[in-house]
């Protein structure tokens, strides 16, 4: 039988720990909320609220608490959002949200003379 120590992931510092938080936070953004889900996400928010933001705070690394609390906040407006029936159209990306609303540009590459290895896009 495996040990279950291993069960569970465990970071190596703030850092990593806050880029799981948010890999898992922006795998389930557009899920159907179910109480599962909810209970899953306040999990997160306090993991958040009671471990990382302290020891941020009691290393007094200044940028990881602003991104603690930059998190928490997103997560917490995420959960407003979706309770009242909206979409939240963005993702978390580098800690802060990130709206989805970015206009896409259509381009076509091609190469110029053919003899470099360069392209060059016209859009």
């Amino acid at each position: 039988m495996p040990n279950m120590n291993n069960r569970y992931y465990q970071p190596n510092d703030l850092k990593d720990a806050f880029q799981t938080i948010q890999k898992l936070f922006n795998s389930y953004t557009d899920a159907p909320l179910t109480p599962e889900l909810l209970a899953y996400h306040q999990k997160l928010v306090h993991q958040l609220e009671t471990n990382l933001l302290p020891l941020a705070q009691q290393n007094h690394d200044q940028l990881r608490s602003d991104q603690a609390n930059s998190m928490i906040t997103v997560m917490q407006d995420w959960l407003k959002l979706r309770l009242s029936g909206q979409v939240f159209n963005g993702k978390m990306q580098h800690f802060k949200f990130v709206s989805k609303n970015q206009p896409q540009f259509k381009r076509r590459v091609h190469k110029i003379r053919g003899g470099q290895n360069h392209r060059a896009s016209r859009h």
